[in-house]
Formats: C-alpha cells, sequence, structure tokens
C-alpha cells in the first residue's frame, strides 16, 4: 500500500526531476514471415508487425494520460532480419528494411530495430548479405534500426566481422553524410547483445522471446541526481543507499506501466530495464550524477570508480523491486546525448580513453560519439575489437555506436536535434591497426567461457 509520501514524492520526480518511461517495446517474432519468395515475405513482415502493434501508440498515449507518466518513446523490435531474410531467393535485403519502415510509420512509432545479424562465431551468407546492405537499408529508411553481434564471452570475438564493421560504419556514414551521418546514429556493433533490450538502436526479438512480448525502459537520472543533493558530504556507502532506494522506486513505476500495458495489448510482459538513459535536457544527465559524488568534471581521475557505484547499485535497487528485470539495465553514457558528457568532452576533460575505461563498469560501451570524419575504417575496426574484447572478458555487454562526421574535424560540433543532441567531434588516435585488423579469424574466448 502506497502511503502520502510515496504518492507526492512519485509526482515531484515526475514533475521536477525528468522522470519517465522512456520506451514501450513491443517485440515480435517474425520467423513466420519467412518464404522464398522476397516480396510475399516482405509483405508478410509489414501484415504481422502492423496487426500486433496496431494499437502500441494509442495505449501508450491512453496510459500515459490515465496514470500522469510520461511515455516518451513507442517502439517495436523483431527478430534478427537476417534470419528471415535467409529463407528468400534474393540477393538484395534492402526491401526487408523498408519493410520494417513502411510498418513502423503504419503504426506510428518512433523506431523499429531488428534489422540485425548474430554473427559473433561467424557470418552465413544471409549474415554477409545483410552487413553490406546496411548503409543503402539505413539511407533509405527514417525508423530503422540496426545492430551486428560480433562477439560473445562464449564465442570469443569475429574478427572478419569486426573488420567488415570498420567499412560498414564508414560507408554509412557517406551515404548519409546530408544528414551528418544520421544513419550511424542507427547502427550499433555489440558483444554479448542481449535479447530483450527495449532501448535503440540495439533492440532485436530474440529467437529465444515469445511470439510477441512488451518491454518497458524506464530512465531517471534526474531522479537520482536530486536524492544524491540530499547526502552531501556522506560515506560512499550511503550514496549507494539511496542510489539503490531511488532505483527501487524508478523500477516499481516501470513495472506498473509494463504489466498495464501488457493486459490491454493482450501480450506477455517481458522485462522492465532500468537504465539511467540521459537526454540532452538540464537536469537529466548520467555524468551530473557522477559530479554530484563529488569529481569536478566528468572524466577525471574517479570517474569509473564512481560509474561502477551508480551501475551496481541502480542493478541492485531494480532487482529488488521486480522479478523481472532485463535488458542492459544500468547507466548509459551516450557522449552528445548527455548535457554532462557534452561540457566534459568540450572541455577535453572526457576523453574516448576514458570513456573505453568507463565502458568496462556501466551498461554499454561507445555511444554516440563522433568521430573526425577522415578517421580510416581500420581504426573503427580496432575501437571495436576494444570494446568488444572488454565485453567479452567481463562477461558484460558492451557496444560501439560512433559517427564519423565525414568533411568535418575534430573539435567541431554536430548537432542532431531531439534525444540524440548533439556533440563535440572528439579526436581519436589515428596510429594504423590495419595489420592487426587484416589478420581476421576469430578472437578466442576466455577461460570464463568455460562453464559446463
Amino acid at each position: 500500500m502506497l502511503n502520502q509520501k510515496e504518492i507526492l514524492s512519485t509526482i515531484a520526480m515526475i514533475d521536477q526531476q525528468h522522470l519517465d518511461i522512456r520506451t514501450i517495446t513491443m517485440g515480435i517474432s517474425l520467423l513466420s514471415c519467412c518464404d522464398p519468395d522476397a516480396k510475399k515475405a516482405c509483405d508478410k513482415i509489414y501484415e504481422k508487425i502492423t496487426r500486433y502493434a496496431e494499437k502500441l501508440v494509442k495505449t501508450g498515449e491512453d496510459i500515459q494520460h490515465e496514470f500522469g507518466i510520461p511515455i516518451v518513446n513507442k517502439r517495436i523490435s523483431v527478430t534478427p532480419m537476417a534470419l528471415v531474410a535467409g529463407a528468400s531467393e534474393t540477393e538484395d535485403y534492402v526491401p526487408f528494411a523498408l519493410a520494417l519502415d513502411r510498418a513502423a510509420k503504419t503504426c506510428g512509432v518512433n523506431f523499429i530495430g531488428g534489422y540485425s545479424a548474430l554473427v559473433q562465431k561467424g557470418m552465413t551468407l544471409a549474415d554477409e548479405k545483410l552487413i553490406r546492405s546496411i548503409p543503402e537499408a539505413l539511407d533509405r529508411t527514417e525508423l530503422v534500426c540496426s545492430s551486428i553481434n560480433v562477439g560473445s564471452t562464449r564465442a570469443g570475438i569475429n574478427m572478419d566481422a569486426v573488420k567488415l564493421m570498420g567499412r560498414i560504419i564508414k560507408d554509412t556514414a557517406a551515404r548519409t553524410a546530408d544528414r551528418d551521418g544520421l544513419g550511424c546514429a542507427k547502427l550499433v556493433v555489440f558483444c554479448n547483445a542481449v535479447e530483450d533490450n527495449p532501448f535503440m538502436a540495439g533492440a532485436f526479438h530474440g529467437v529465444g522471446e515469445a511470439e510477441r512480448v512488451i518491454n518497458v525502459g524506464v530512465s531517471g537520472p534526474g531522479v537520482v541526481y536530486h536524492a544524491l543533493q540530499s547526502v552531501k558530504g556522506q560515506p560512499l556507502d550511503v550514496v549507494a543507499e539511496t542510489v539503490k532506494k531511488t532505483a527501487f522506486q524508478v523500477t516499481r513505476m516501470g513495472q506498473l506501466v509494463a504489466k498495464e500495458a501488457s493486459s490491454r495489448l493482450d501480450t506477455p510482459f517481458g522485462i522492465v530495464d532500468l537504465s539511467l538513459a540521459p537526454t540532452p535536457a538540464i537536469g537529466d544527465s548520467v555524468a551530473r550524477i557522477l559530479e554530484e559524488m563529488g569529481l569536478e568534471v566528468c572524466g577525471t581521475h574517479g570517474t569509473t570508480a564512481a560509474l561502477a557505484l551508480l551501475n551496481d547499485a541502480v542493478k541492485k535497487g531494480g532487482v529488488m523491486a521486480s522479478n523481472h528485470v532485463g535488458g542492459l539495465s544500468g547507466a548509459f553514457i551516450p557522449v552528445s546525448e548527455d548535457d554532462g558528457m557534452i561540457h566534459a568532452a568540450e572541455c577535453g576533460c572526457l576523453t574516448i580513453e576514458k570513456l573505453e575505461a568507463m565502458t568496462a563498469v556501466c551498461s554499454v560501451g561507445i555511444d554516440m560519439v563522433i568521430i573526425p570524419g577522415d578517421t580510416i575504417p581500420a581504426v573503427i575496426s580496432a575501437l571495436i575489437a576494444d570494446e568488444a574484447a572488454i565485453g567479452m572478458v567481463n562477461s558484460k555487454t558492451t557496444a560501439v555506436r560512433v559517427i564519423p562526421a565525414i568533411g568535418r574535424k575534430a573539435g567541431e560540433i554536430l548537432d542532431f536535434g531531439g534525444l540524440l543532441g548533439y556533440g563535440p567531434i572528439m579526436p581519436i588516435n589515428q596510429r594504423d591497426p590495419s595489420v592487426f585488423i587484416n589478420r581476421g579469424g576469430r578472437l578466442p574466448a576466455p577461460m570464463q567461457s568455460l562453464k559446463n
């Protein structure tokens, strides 16, 4: 039973501290849409998505109106498209992306994820066709997001896929250069990708999931920041306990919305993803939380330790609040989407090398980082390899989402607008790792993969 204090506290979180449901994401299996005829497969895909997700947006709006809880995005994730398109006798996979885009627009959602391939141990012909189609697919669509899983703790790292993705990211940036490389903001490369992630650009509906499912992503950096203002000067144990209690409250709200959406849409409830996902808005920043703990600027020494505390406490609080916490559930550090990260990068305190260290303890990885347009593909591949190695060895999800700013140099500003934000083009080590990357093959799985 909620008491008056808890109710008033939740109202304050929503009205003053940027607490919201960042996304209600419906995951849909498209395995039943496989067909040797590519056009028939695309028609099946469009029909199934629009039938299942027909009321998704209206349901989200109704819940927001009735409960007074902001629901920022309504999204769809689907089975990795390489698994579906692989059944069709075609060399051109772009029509599958167009079908997804058309379905997303019909349903009125913000994004649709799942133009994806899982290649951690090797690439099938379908996987490679899909990967090579990504630049054109993201150029010709507006709402489609793409993700590629190139490694896992169990399988190691597919270095052939890592090499290819460096080129694909550069080509995607070039094809969407008239939109400041926007295609790359919808493309992420994973190690240890999760099957129930509701957040874009990495969401896809895993093959171990049900026919359809509702996953909810909650976000509340502003709430955590506000809570920490009440424990200034207290020991870090108190800081951790405060974050944990706050995460508990936020997760309970997320579970309430998830179960309500599940009931109204007659779709099983999957998970609540309690990720502190920042926005460019003032007061909605993960970096500012770390600074509230006592750091002068995010990126200085101590940042990785503070982030480790935050990430751990968020997970513990979420698990206390729900039996179905999943997805990524931790702290995101997307540079262009976080007011504090933007400031830290602009003043030179936050570097790509420091971000790489931070990714060893946070939810994802090198995220929404803008790099100079003349960066060669091998450097991008090497950055992916480094991040994948951190994820593989530490049995955690890591990712790279970088935007090469074609024709731009370090220090200039790129502005995407909206939730994608803006940020400085960050300098990156341009020494050539091509000889290493061109070796290809597979980086072997670590000892901790042998758990049976």
